[in-house]
């Protein structure tokens, strides 16, 4: 994989990352001034007229906002992997760069198939 697919990759994580959390959170969507979100609130109302909905939409909003955290965590250690990943091949590249010309001065490509046989 090429230094720009791994930046391309790592960034397509990091975007992700950014549109899920701002799209993904139903717990917190519509929150009123106590920040509890209008699922929760209609969950909670459902609850105090005896509804067996309201306890299983709470459980629904836990386990979805659950498995989103375990998605952004994801998609953050891609992204930072990638990031890394990309940095680290383009010093070892420039580190190969540097001692190929540092040996008899710069190499014509034709060359390097020598140093392979």
């Amino acid at each position: 994989m090429y230094q720009d697919d791994l930046g391309a990759v790592g960034h397509e994580a990091f975007v992700l990352h950014g549109e899920l959390k701002k799209r993904a959170d139903i717990a917190g969507a519509g929150a009123d001034k106590n920040g509890s979100g209008s699922t929760m609130r209609a969950a909670a109302e459902l609850r105090s007229h005896d509804l067996g909905l309201g306890a299983e939409l709470e459980s629904t909003i836990e386990v979805w906002t659950s498995q989103v955290k375990h998605v952004l965590q994801a998609c953050a250690h891609i992204s930072n992997h990638l990031d890394f990943s990309e940095k680290l091949y383009a010093e070892e590249d420039a580190k190969i760069a540097a001692e190929i010309r540092g040996r008899t001065g710069t190499l014509p490509v034709s060359v390097l198939n020598d140093y392979f046989n």
